[in-house]
């Protein structure tokens, strides 16, 4: 097949780009800053000649947007929305216009379009989109908007011979350099991967393997369409998350923080309390009930699994990809 990745330069972007040519597809990449024979450079709002890659592909799968894991100024909250809608609304433009369009566009979104929630998952017949809610920071209702008008952005498109998923995706755990484990995995070498703010808060994730088996699954399922949670079925609290990773790691103490230690340690990183504190409880509903089978549906053998590919290199996808 040949599959087409706007924004497909980050840490997902890499770990799909990498299984997917492993597998035998084309993959071209549209990107601000092509380095490689792959890449093909776009602006995220324009249609241009960038659009002659879609026609004629097989798969869509739109990534682009600006990176979360900054500081929630007003001015970063734009850009992360601006980034979102307009990179969709250009990709179904691209899409609406082509001669032979693609069968199937996976479009990314977020787990964090759920609520702020302790008592009971969220999949995506049952789960509570967030909000305005009592007891949290009046701007994480901001960051559910942003990821209402991304889906807004990708079902509003007139593609009527493209079949259209949102992947409202868990933290994606793999052992790259830069991504959300490897900077877990560095706090808990340094002593500080302890429960934050007294832990209770669940963490939502996906092993990467399995979440390229996700979208080769969804891909496939020529069935399957609208909102999908690429979520792990075994999301559990913070404290829980990290004794298990200190575990993995062979660290047997990692300190605790409390909210306001988190909130230096986020200025510090340049990053934000809400992808500490916020309670992802969310759960893979429709991949359960579809017949989706987890490779690594638990955090315990996930995170060894993580931790021996870390120390051997971050190495390939590849392994047992197929559902």
């Amino acid at each position: 097949m040949k599959i087409v990745i706007p924004g497909g330069t980050g840490q997902v972007g890499g770990i799909l780009d990498r299984a997917l040519t492993e597998a035998g597809h084309e993959v071209v990449v549209l990107t601000r800053r092509p380095t490689r024979d792959r890449e093909v450079w776009w602006d995220g709002e324009n249609l241009g000649t960038w659009a002659r890659e879609i026609d004629g592909s097989d798969v869509v799968i739109n990534l682009a947007g600006r990176s979360v894991s900054c500081r929630y100024t007003a001015a970063n909250l734009k850009a992360m929305m601006d980034s979102r809608v307009h990179s969709t609304r250009v990709v179904g433009e691209a899409v609406a216009a082509a001669a032979s369009p693609p069968r199937v566009w996976l479009q990314m979104s977020t787990a964090t379009v759920y609520a702020h929630r302790y008592d009971a998952p969220n999949d995506e017949a049952t789960g509570l989109i967030g909000g305005a809610e009592p007891g949290v920071p009046d701007y994480w209702s901001y960051s559910v908007e942003i990821a209402r008008n991304w889906e807004r952005e990708q079902e509003r498109a007139d593609t009527p011979h493209t079949r259209k998923v949102a992947l409202r995706a868990a933290m994606v755990m793999s052992p790259d350099r830069g991504g959300v484990f490897d900077v877990l995995s560095g706090l808990v070498r340094l002593g500080l991967g302890g429960p934050v703010a007294g832990g209770a808060q669940y963490v939502s994730w996906i092993h990467d393997q399995d979440f390229v088996r996700a979208v080769e699954f969804l891909v496939e399922r020529e069935d399957i369409a609208g909102p999908v949670n690429l979520a792990a079925p075994g999301p559990l609290p913070q404290r829980a998350f990290m004794r298990v990773l200190r575990a993995a790691r062979g660290v047997p103490v990692g300190l605790p923080a409390t909210k306001w230690m988190a909130e230096l340690g986020a200025f510090a990183l340049r990053s934000d309390t809400e992808l500490l504190l916020k309670s992802r409880r969310v759960v893979p509903g429709r991949l359960l009930a579809e017949g989706f089978t987890f490779e690594h549906p638990q955090w315990l053998e996930a995170a060894v699994d993580l931790v021996r590919r870390a120390r051997n290199g971050a190495g390939s996808t590849r392994r047992a990809v197929r559902a």
